[in-house]
């Protein structure tokens, strides 16, 4: 049989399994507060989030073509190049997955990139233009969901201040359902792009696409596949997130959600992929902290604050190693 169709359907394959991984290690991060503070019930906010993912998917594919083609050049690479890549990726993914830490898909999946690229073609490869945003989204993406948190929980306490708690909880409640609903959506426009586009580069690298668009049969694959994931084993995340680093009550969910939604969908309008963990905890963080800053679990949010400073680097190597047994092999 032809090693390149083996290597075709391999790599497709390696796609939708890091679509369904991703579902479980990071797509869970849109819904975890409105299961920490009860607004949302699992199954209820489990459906609403695989809906509005395929939703957010489908309102754009800048996102998937910054990663599918603006990161690296695309006539220095090949197939095997992608699966070095999302080998890389994934091995890190399910390690950080197994301890319960929040982990960056996003910057995981750029490092697995990079890494497999360099080991085929050198540093020539990159695409320093698109690289270069990215790299400032890793720093401002968590500073902005931060700030924005602490300034929106700060603006709720200010307004519910002098009201009656028996009437402020269930309309924060509501409130709550609906940013939950916003940050599915805008996770959909976002993170659920990133499997596009490691997808559509497959498919360009193999036909020969000059300019690669993302078809609409990958979107909705994908993002039914993502949508599965989040069913299957998100609940790890979801403790993390949701109930670890801080006690949530429905208004610090509608703070730390709206926030980190509004911070997706400026990203998503410029066409970087951010990413959600980022963005979700340090909003997290953000609200939990104006209202006592005690109230955070310092120990944990330092944890994952390291998982995102090795994960550039850490799936660079792996995506590097990877490619390199590949090229032994074949």
């Amino acid at each position: 049989m032809d090693m390149t169709f083996i290597a075709l359907v391999v790599a497709i394959f390696l796609c939708y399994v890091y679509a369904f991984v991703g579902g479980f290690t990071d797509a869970a991060n849109a819904i975890a507060t409105s299961i920490g503070s009860r607004a949302l019930s699992p199954r209820t906010a489990v459906l609403m989030a695989g809906f509005l993912e395929i939703v957010g998917a489908l309102t754009g594919t800048a996102v998937a073509l910054t990663i599918g083609k603006g990161i690296v050049s695309l006539d220095l690479i090949n197939l095997y190049t992608v699966i070095g890549a999302l080998a890389g990726t994934m091995t890190w993914s399910l390690l950080t997955y197994y301890f319960g830490i929040p982990v960056s898909e996003t910057h995981g999946l750029i490092g697995g990139i990079i890494g497999a690229a360099i080991s085929v073609a050198g540093l020539e490869v990159i695409k320093w233009s698109g690289l270069t945003k990215i790299l400032i989204a890793i720093v401002a993406s968590p500073l902005l969901g931060f700030s924005a948190g602490a300034f929106l929980m700060g603006l709720v306490y200010r307004f519910s201040h002098s009201a009656p708690s028996a009437k402020m909880k269930p309309l924060y409640k509501n409130l709550q359902r609906l940013s939950a609903a916003f940050m599915a959506f805008s996770h959909g426009r976002n993170d659920a792009q990133k499997p596009m586009g490691i997808l559509v580069m497959v498919l360009a690298l193999h036909y020969g696409w000059k300019d690669p668009k993302v078809p609409l049969w990958v979107i909705l694959t994908i993002g039914i596949t993502a949508g599965a994931g989040v069913a299957y084993g998100g609940w790890r995340i979801i403790k993390t997130l949701g109930l670890k680093i801080t006690s949530l009550e429905t208004e610090q969910g509608f703070a730390a959600e709206t926030s980190a939604a509004l911070v997706l969908q400026l990203a998503s309008a410029l066409g970087i992929p951010v990413s959600t963990t980022h963005t979700i905890t340090s909003s997290i963080v953000g609200a939990g902290s104006v209202r006592r800053f005690s109230a955070v679990r310092w120990d944990i949010a330092s944890d994952i604050v390291i998982s995102w400073v090795l994960t550039l680097p850490a799936t660079i190597f792996l995506g590097w190693l990877y490619m390199k047994l590949l090229q032994v092999i074949f």
